[in-house]
């Protein structure tokens, strides 16, 4: 295949240790084979919105890509559809958010998202992806009651970017760090630029990040509430990775199963002095997790 002048060009930049160069990410439609006979669908989906708050803002853009994969080896086979739309929210969109979406009021006016067509392209999946489900999830189930049945999984949180070298898990970044770059901060592109992403052996474990993120589906995570604990040791929770939730007003932790024990016994030297205590757990498995809606509690004295 004939190589063109500019890419023989930036090749001989490439190969020059003081410069890197960053080619335009063209989306694939088929990645391979499926090896092994098994295959799985998951959508990965991106929103824009009027703003950060769930309860307050709105959407006005989703982007969906539905893939099959092989669930042995975390590899895509092939994009199976896309749907992108936008909607007309209640209010204006304040320009500080145009700023960084570039959507206009005219843009959305008189659009909206096709409830159906989400629901038939949910039907089937096993698993929804989004970089920061927490926001995505949020904002679609208020939207969707439908997004609250389905399994969802973070590529931003579910993927060990830090212990894969990334200096940021930020989407642009882990895609330039590729080699990439792409037209963000619109839905459809977002999503095609995550597929891509989640196909990538990363450099330290050589699996790929939709692997890593396949792996961590399994297992629950753990949501601990230090009720009660002692004013004067907010410091020793905040240096044990305790947040503050106003609406609860209480620390908590998120952990996983496999160290949930030693940070319960953390917890009662660090946070309640070495005394018994009650606390609260809560379970999240992924048709929890990244909602607002509560996972099962348990209380237990440690």
């Amino acid at each position: 295949m004939e190589v063109s002048e500019i890419e023989l060009l930036a090749r001989q930049v490439e190969a020059h240790p003081d410069y890197r160069v960053l080619r335009r990410l063209s989306p694939r439609q088929v990645f391979g084979e499926n090896s092994s006979g098994a295959a799985s669908r998951a959508i990965i989906l991106d929103t824009e919105t009027t703003g950060t708050d769930p309860s307050a803002h709105e959407v006005i853009e989703l982007g969906m890509v539905a893939f099959d994969f092989d669930p042995s080896t975390g590899k895509a086979i092939r994009v199976v559809e896309v749907y992108d739309a936008l909607e007309q929210p209640s209010v204006p969109i304040p320009p500080d958010t145009t700023r960084i979406h570039g959507i206009t009021d005219e843009m959305v006016a008189g659009r909206r998202i096709d409830d159906q067509k989400v629901e038939e392209m949910l039907f089937g999946a096993s698993l929804v992806i989004a970089h920061n489900a927490q926001f995505d999830r949020q904002f679609l189930e208020k939207r969707l009651p439908i997004f609250q049945s389905v399994p969802w999984g973070c590529s931003l949180k579910d993927v060990p970017w830090a212990e894969e070298g990334y200096g940021s898990a930020k989407l642009d970044y882990i895609l330039n760090c590729m080699g990439f770059f792409h037209e963000a901060h619109r839905a459809e592109a977002d999503c095609l630029a995550l597929l891509e992403v989640l196909q990538f052996p990363l450099p330290v474990s050589g699996i790929t990040g939709l692997k890593h993120l396949l792996s961590g589906q399994q297992n629950p995570s753990y949501r601990v509430w230090a009720r009660n604990s002692p004013f004067d040791n907010k410091d020793r929770l905040k240096a044990r990775g305790y947040r503050w939730e106003a609406n609860e007003k209480c620390w908590f932790l998120e952990t996983t199963e496999s160290t949930l024990q030693s940070d319960l016994a953390a917890l009662k030297q660090d946070g309640y002095n070495g005394k018994p205590a009650k606390i609260d757990i809560e379970k999240l498995d992924s048709r929890v997790r990244f909602s607002s809606r509560g996972g099962e509690k348990t209380t237990r004295v440690i």
